[in-house]
């Protein structure tokens, strides 16, 4: 089970964005990401700002220029919930991937999935296109 990480650690965000730890540093400083609280420990980032950054770094209409097949684990995190009586949509940034995924309500509230989250999605399908796309 998840639950809501609403800061975290450096390196863990400078693997999400797949920059140093250095650049997020300097993200932080420039106020391109919220810190986390001032405390007795590690600095920290605020999630749900990650989770915008990510957004605003890799927009929905550019589509990557693809190469090679990826691996079916995106590991990211949730930048978006939308949930009605039954379903809920949660979508993930992965890198430059963007992952939507359709599931039941109580289990995105079971996995507590927020924008913030991080989380990964397991693609799992019995046929997979695969094309290579010139640049």
């Amino acid at each position: 089970m998840f639950f809501l990480m609403p800061h975290m650690r450096i390196s863990e965000a400078a693997s999400l964005l797949g920059v140093s730890d250095d650049t997020v540093r300097r993200h932080l400083d420039s106020g391109r990401l919220v810190p986390g609280p001032d405390g007795p420990g590690p600095r920290t980032v605020d999630s749900a700002s990650l989770a915008s950054l990510l957004v605003d770094l890799h927009p929905r209409d550019v589509e990557a220029t693809v190469h090679q097949s990826a691996r079916n684990r995106f590991p990211g995190i949730v930048t978006r919930v939308e949930k009605d009586g039954v379903m809920a949509l949660v979508e993930i940034q992965a890198g430059p991937h963007r992952v939507v995924s359709l599931m039941s309500r109580e289990a995105a509230e079971e996995l507590g999935l927020e924008p913030g989250v991080p989380a990964a999605a397991t693609v799992k399908a019995t046929n997979v296109v695969v094309d290579i796309e010139s640049a």
